[in-house]
């Protein structure tokens, strides 16, 4: 079983501060790459997804549950086999996916969307 690739999309500066963080608590070996929608029209978005995941199994992680990047990574990615999209990425995702990218992509992102959802409470 080869590694998984996780791809995160977000806004602005957000994918690349949310790897450097998880990347610090769970080692640099992360598999982790970051997109931003920085100065992207849909089509540049796509693209930059695509070109991300290129031909690996991967789960494709985004910052909101809704609009362009949710819309770019289904338009190019939402059909294809051995990628999953997870919607809502959190801390807590990435470095649970960092300890467990060994597995099948629908394994895997139910288990990561779980960890995710427990990790949001509020005290």
């Amino acid at each position: 079983m080869t590694h998984l690739k996780g791809v995160v999309v977000a806004h602005a500066g957000l994918a690349a501060a949310m790897i450097a963080a998880a990347e610090q608590i769970a080692g640099s070996d992360s598999g982790l790459v970051a997109v931003s929608n920085v100065d992207c029209d849909r089509g540049t978005l796509e693209e930059k997804i695509t070109v991300a995941v290129g031909d690996a199994s991967a789960i494709v992680f985004i910052d909101m549950p809704s609009g362009s990047c949710l819309v770019a990574a289904m338009r190019r990615l939402g059909e294809r086999q051995g990628v999953r999209v997870v919607t809502g990425v959190n801390l807590a995702m990435l470095v649970e996916f960092i300890f467990h990218r060994d597995g099948e992509p629908d394994e895997v992102a139910e288990h990561i969307a779980a960890v995710g959802a427990r990790a949001v409470a509020a005290r």
